[in-house]
């Protein structure tokens, strides 16, 4: 290997092994830009855990449909994405929702302490309407009634109200006929969520404010140019399931198909609003067929000895290589922790959902690394044998190594493909956390195994002399 190119790999691998550390060790990455003393890059990297090792909530959700096979793939996901997001506007975090088969979809809430509000919140029609509010604003989280779905003249842009009716008072000591109680006002609904095309928070005009921007659907945009023309200055309430979430006024015609919500919103706000807005309504409706508590069933203690158990397969694998391959084997060594360090660190930043099945695989990964290295170093021992000097040994066992060290991890990835795949299709979290842990446990395998455990070798064995130290290399 060249001189040079072998220094600048290891210059990456020292800041690739540096950078792992880190993020192993931190729960937060936070990187400030020193010109402006902004932050570049502000991150949690705590360790996922999966609904068995933290307990929380799973949820069945099925397409409330008549017939199954009338639902469509896409619909489905779309509608998998949408409750995903709702879920997460709840501040629910470390959600995992995958479709399963035609028309259902599996949801688990690791550590929720709310399962109340979160079935409520997946149960929702979600129904987004744009109502005439006239001159007043509603005050938000006012109940309203619209005219939505009741007549055909819901589509133009005019006012309903309701006519009065007599309602017989229930005050105990009322000794009068009874009065009439005026009906509730009917508001009319201007046009449905159905007619957003995007939406996205913006920077407002003032400092610290946000605004949120929209496109309608070319299909909405002359309604909408209509009814905005006629009603400068009117209140223009947005409703979501009968709920006032926003009361803003029109300031100004509305012809383009593209339009702004102004406010005094702070950024958490006007994202919560964004999210209302682009989630507001399911291409397919949903019920909740189960719902259930899940306890942790392994808690922390398994967690420990699973880790413990880990370190335990990792320590004996470091003392084999180094007693069978002795100096080559302690290199290895050293590989193999690159390896985990690598590996943890992309487990926290991707971030990755562990559960006990993705531990495993991850376990299972570290016997793997070694693979590489012991097909490695028994072709570097053959060259040796024939003559060849160690740096000839060096790339003559890793190149002839190298077509067994493809074929099998190509095989290994194959097969996680097809667990993930299966895990995915039937929702079985645990294949899928099984497979995803131990194909990215492979692909770093290979990484520690072309590059990093070739280069520690020409930086360590190169200045060696074979013939002086023949038993350091197990001959």
């Amino acid at each position: 290997m060249n001189r040079s190119r072998n220094n600048w790999l290891i210059v990456m691998i020292v800041v690739l092994v540096a950078f792992s550390l880190w993020t192993d060790l931190s729960k937060n990455i936070s990187i400030q830009n020193p010109l402006n003393n902004t932050s570049l890059v502000n991150r949690n990297t705590d360790i996922h855990l999966g609904l068995d090792l933290r307990g929380g909530l799973q949820t069945l959700l099925q397409a409330d449909v008549a017939d199954c096979a009338s639902v469509k793939a896409s619909d489905l996901e779309t509608t998998r994405t949408i409750l995903q997001n709702r879920a997460n506007a709840l501040g629910v975090s470390e959600i995992t929702m995958q479709t399963a088969g035609n028309c259902r979809i599996v949801a688990e809430f690791p550590g929720v302490s709310n399962p109340e509000e979160v079935v409520a919140a997946l149960q929702q029609t979600a129904l987004l309407e744009f109502i005439d509010a006239g001159d007043t604003p509603l005050t938000i989280g006012t109940k309203v009634e619209t005219d939505y779905g009741q007549s055909s003249t819901t589509t133009q842009p005019t006012a309903t109200v309701a006519a009065a009716t007599a309602t017989p008072s229930t005050t105990a000591t009322t000794t009068s006929a009874a009065s009439p109680t005026p009906a509730p006002t009917v508001y009319h609904t201007v046009m449905t969520g159905a007619a957003l095309n995007t939406v996205a928070v913006q920077v407002g005009s003032k400092p610290g404010t946000y605004q949120i921007s929209f496109t309608l659907k070319p299909d909405s945009t002359q309604l909408f140019a209509d009814y905005t023309s006629s009603h400068i200055g009117k209140i223009l309430a947005i409703v979501l399931d009968k709920s006032v979430i926003s009361s803003p006024s029109i300031q100004s015609a509305i012809t383009g198909g593209d339009g702004s919500i102004t406010g005094s919103f702070t950024s958490a706000e006007a994202n919560s609003l964004a999210v209302q807005l682009r989630y507001g309504s399911l291409p397919v409706p949903v019920k909740v067929v189960e719902s259930r508590t899940v306890g942790a069933t392994l808690g922390e203690d398994s967690v420990r000895k699973s880790l413990t158990a880990g370190a335990i397969g990792l320590a004996i694998v470091i003392l084999f290589m180094a007693f069978y391959y002795h100096l080559p084997g302690i290199i290895a060594d050293l590989a193999l922790v690159t390896y985990a360090l690598i590996s943890f660190m992309l487990f926290k930043m991707i971030p990755i959902t562990l559960s006990l099945p993705g531990i495993a695989g991850f376990i299972l990964s570290i016997g793997m690394a070694v693979d590489a290295n012991v097909l490695i170093f028994e072709r570097l021992k053959e060259e040796l044998r024939a003559g060849r000097t160690l740096s000839q040994a060096i790339d003559l066992g890793w190149s002839r190594a190298w077509p067994s060290i493809r074929d099998s991890n190509s095989s290994t990835l194959i097969t996680c493909l097809i667990l993930y795949v299966f895990g995915n299709s039937f929702g079985a979290s645990m294949v899928k956390g099984f497979s995803i842990n131990l194909a990215l446990g492979v692909v770093v395998s290979l990484f520690t195994a072309i590059i990093v455990t070739r280069t520690y070798l020409h930086l360590v064995l190169d200045n060696l002399k074979l013939g002086e130290h023949p038993r350091w290399f197990g001959l």
